[in-house]
């Protein structure tokens, strides 16, 4: 019996899953990566312009995702509300592109405008070290138009920055799905694979638009 050949939209993305998932191999991808903000670096003169690229390259990925996993899921209904897009980016979004779920979702005691997606091991910034004259640089920013593009498509216009936050001691890396390695004290990722010990986390931070919250607030009335 013949198998019917797969459509390559139906085939997962990769990131840290099983073997049968990844479609690019980690190092593959971290090499890229890194030829990627090497590449940016070398064109811009400050480190906010080099952070605006980073978001920039990852829009556009951003808008495609969102158009491929609606295509996968047959889902012919668009989120309209403000948690819920929230939550299929952090859930849907991250685990398409990243292997895993984002570790969590959390919204700003401070600001009712502003929400928190937290990744302890996120993937861009696992084999990058920045540099100390480049200050706050996040190697994340990558990410985080990930993240602007999947919104900004879904009709939630944003402002998705990318930080890196110092873990407190005794937080959970990864909700303790990270084991400390025998030798070297590495740590063994969810793809199985040793990564470094990380002393920060990720934070992305968005910001929505004024008219986003008026029109979800206007939804409870």
């Amino acid at each position: 019996m013949s198998r019917t050949p797969v459509n390559i939209l139906d085939r997962p993305l990769g990131g840290r899953g099983s073997r049968a998932e990844t479609q690019v191999s980690l190092s593959a991808f971290s090499y890229l990566y890194s030829e990627l903000v090497q590449y940016h670096q070398n064109r811009v003169d400050s480190i906010s312009e080099l952070e605006r690229r980073l978001e920039s390259s990852g829009y556009d990925v951003g808008l495609k995702i969102l158009e491929l996993i609606t295509y996968r899921n047959r889902e012919y209904k668009r989120e309209i509300r403000l948690m819920n897009i929230l939550h299929f980016v952090s859930t849907q979004v991250w685990k398409a592109v990243f292997g895993k779920p984002a570790d969590s979702l959390e919204r700003s005691v401070e600001n009712t405008d502003e929400f928190m997606i937290i990744d302890y091991e996120p993937l861009t910034s696992t084999f990058c070290s920045v540099p100390a004259d480049f200050g706050q640089l996040s190697a994340d920013g990558y990410m985080s138009g990930i993240v602007a593009g999947v919104l900004d498509g879904a009709g939630f216009s944003a402002r998705v920055t990318a930080h890196s936050v110092a873990l407190e001691e005794g937080e959970a890396n990864n909700n303790n799905t990270n084991t400390s390695s025998s030798s070297g004290g590495a740590q063994s990722g969810n793809n199985g694979s040793l990564l470094p010990p990380r002393k920060e986390k990720a934070v992305f931070l968005v910001k929505f638009s004024p008219e986003v919250l008026e029109r979800d607030a206007a939804m409870d009335r």
